[in-house]
């Protein structure tokens, strides 16, 4: 069974849906996910909409492959709330830190319950779904195919879970520049990641250095300086990894299901293990 979300956010998210569906829909709904039932779908504030295949079934007369119109549209919070939650969750140094790296906090929804208000799905009144199928039930199995497509996408962008909750991006950072930490986070989510460009190998390539000057052997083998006879360990940074720690556990390029940041942690340490006695 494939997995659509790794990610406590995108599996609570999950979960919110299976509270209250019939599992074998959801069974199916899993299958249309991944096997590239769904055509299309999009995602514009907190509204949902897609084009999923349906099954062509002679028994029923179907003979052509149809498309059901599918529809989901998540409870918006009101703008006051989304003032006061912000202005919260930006003077938190550790909200805003974890969201720096792309995660979700784990203590947020706490943080929205203090506040009355429940940031990721909470009951069966946060969702409203419609689907062009015959099916009776509701959500159906097109709803919930579509349904876990968005649980994966949450995995590689939490902000999304802003965005399904009524609040856009430039939002977001309207609210957070109003706090110095805000501010760092704001400016974060304005960062053009940079271009990846495709290499043929992952060497240096070998330069032929002309030589100006005429060398002495002994010069050429001992040097001109001497070595130190002590050298200076590099004092450890005050965040080490900061650049692996910011693509977060499950960052876009990362297809397995153990999180990235201890995979690298693991292979960090079986460096300076190795190498210890070489510093």
């Amino acid at each position: 069974m494939a997995k659509f979300s790794r990610t406590w956010w995108g599996k609570r998210f999950i979960e919110a849906l299976e509270a209250f569906s019939d599992s074998g829909r959801l069974g199916r709904g899993r299958s249309y996910a991944s096997n590239g039932k769904i055509i299309e779908y999009k995602i514009d504030g907190n509204k949902i909409t897609a084009k999923v295949r349906g099954s062509i079934n002679p028994y029923f007369g179907v003979y052509k492959e149809p498309k059901y119109d599918t529809k989901i549209e998540i409870t918006p919070i009101d703008k006051a709330s989304w003032s006061k939650a912000i202005k919260y969750v930006s003077s938190k140094a550790s909200f805003v830190s974890k969201l720096l790296m792309n995660e979700v906090p784990d203590s947020i929804d706490s943080a929205f319950a203090d506040l009355g208000l429940h940031l990721l799905p909470h009951s069966r009144k946060d969702f409203k779904t419609s689907c062009s199928c015959p099916d009776y039930a509701n959500p159906c199995k097109h709803i919930a195919g579509v349904y876990y497509l968005v649980a994966s996408q949450l995995d590689h962008n939490p902000f999304l879970l802003f965005e399904l909750r009524g609040l856009s991006k430039e939002e977001l950072q309207s609210e957070l520049v109003k706090s110095p930490l805000g501010q760092i986070l704001s400016a974060e989510l304005t960062t053009k990641e940079t271009p990846l460009v495709a290499e043929t190998s992952y060497y240096t390539k070998l330069e032929q250095v002309p030589v100006t000057e005429q060398m002495h052997s002994r010069e050429f083998w001992l040097g001109t300086k001497r070595l130190p006879s002590n050298i200076e360990v590099a004092e450890p940074a005050i965040i080490p990894a900061i650049v692996v720690k910011k693509q977060g556990d499950y960052p876009a390029f990362w297809q397995k299901d153990t999180s990235f940041i201890t995979v690298m942690k693991e292979l960090y340490q079986r460096v300076r293990t190795k190498n210890k006695d070489v510093m």
